[in-house]
């Protein structure tokens, strides 16, 4: 049958944290290291890495052989179906008085958990590609005590599925030879690690992700991101900015912020008026028309050109904040034409057949690849 879909121009943008500065910013404390791993009813007990998640935990204490090894993707089933937690202690390591606001902030939780903190239920996850942020001004202490107790991602899924009486949701199992397990759709969890094709099952538990303390006093910028466009009847190549900010402050924020693309001859500056809560800004910049800009193409269709931006926020009554960030504009109009028929393998019998071809604007490219599943 088949497909096709119509994707926009596209912006390649690399912006991480290590291209913020900030002066007299936020304090950040990380809580990766070594944290206690427990099974629901006590009886493994261990050291485990965070980031990190069970099964590696138990495989580099010797606990499990190697999960890969022969038919252990079966033997090892019980190790997602248990339920685990996650403990340890640190001390503050400022003053929280002098913070307007203190966050725990878990940039990845696989997947389904409480939170707690000082025996205190701040939140729960169930999506596993989301981060999530906690306020912990009123309850955190010298000494603090952290908590994630995981529900088995199995469970949880077979739970959902009970519950939703609407429709079915296929594929309710995946075939019997994959020995997976049931309701993948209905977890927001990756979806390989209730097996995949010739996947086997893993569907661990874990802190996958960065996980630390964030205080900071008037405002903090959350999320930045960067969209390209152009204009053919202007000619006129733009970026639209969005800014997401937590405003600790009562009273609105007024200041200016600066955006710099030197290789682009652009620079503009524009006022804002922060508000208190967690909003957005968003601001309009329009790449200088004298100068050249070279679109980002695919390899062997043309360069992959990125250019260096700078965007500055300077606020009345906080700290300067400057974000590094590449863009990559690019004249991509992508259409999708899929015609696809999917068996499985086996035996020796051609059963994959995938045609799918990528139209630009003065032609189409064919794009060959294979089947990835994500390493450890």
């Amino acid at each position: 049958m088949g497909r096709a879909a119509l994707l926009p121009l596209l912006l390649v943008a690399a912006a991480g944290r290590a291209g913020v500065s900030a002066a007299g910013g936020p304090e950040v404390r990380s809580l990766r290291g070594s944290w206690w791993l427990a099974n629901g009813n006590g009886s493994v007990v261990l050291r485990g890495e965070v980031p990190g998640c069970v099964h590696t935990a138990l495989h580099r204490r010797g606990l499990i052989q190697d999960p890969y090894y022969r038919f252990n993707d079966v033997t090892y089933r019980w190790i997602s179906l248990d339920n685990w937690t996650y403990s340890r202690t640190f001390k503050t390591p400022f003053d929280d008085r002098k913070w307007q606001k203190v966050n725990l902030v878990f940039e990845g939780v696989d997947t389904v958990a409480q939170i707690l903190i000082n025996n205190i239920t701040l939140g729960r996850t169930d999506n596993m590609f989301n981060r999530y942020s906690f306020d912990i001004t009123s309850v955190i202490k010298e000494v603090n005590f952290v908590e994630v107790r995981f529900f088995s991602a199995v469970s949880y899924a077979a739970e959902q599925s009970r519950c939703h009486k609407a429709y079915s949701i296929p594929p309710a199992c995946p075939p019997p030879v994959q020995k997976g397990e049931c309701h993948a759709n209905f977890i927001r969890k990756e979806q390989c690690s209730f097996s995949w094709d010739w996947g086997p099952s893993f569907p661990t538990q874990g802190i996958w992700k960065d996980v630390r303390i964030e205080a900071y006093n008037h405002y903090h910028l959350i999320y930045f991101s960067l969209t390209s466009f152009f204009e053919k009847s202007a000619q006129q190549w733009s970026l639209e900015i969005e800014s997401i900010f937590d405003v600790v402050s009562s009273k609105p924020i007024a200041g200016l912020v600066t955006v710099n693309i030197p290789k682009l001859q652009t620079q503009q500056t524009f006022s804002v008026k922060l508000q208190p809560g967690e909003g957005s800004v968003v601001l309009l910049v329009n790449i200088n028309k004298s100068s050249t800009v070279e679109a980002w193409w695919p390899n062997g269709h043309g360069k992959q050109t990125g250019y260096n931006m700078t965007t500055t926020f300077i606020m009345e009554a906080g700290y300067q904040i400057e974000k590094s960030s590449k863009v990559s504009p690019s004249l991509l109009n992508i259409l999708l034409d899929c015609n696809m028929h999917v068996k499985m393998l086996m035996r020796n019998k051609v059963v994959f057949n995938v045609t799918m071809y990528v139209y630009l604007f003065s032609g189409s490219l064919s794009l060959y690849g294979c089947l990835y599943l994500h390493s450890d």
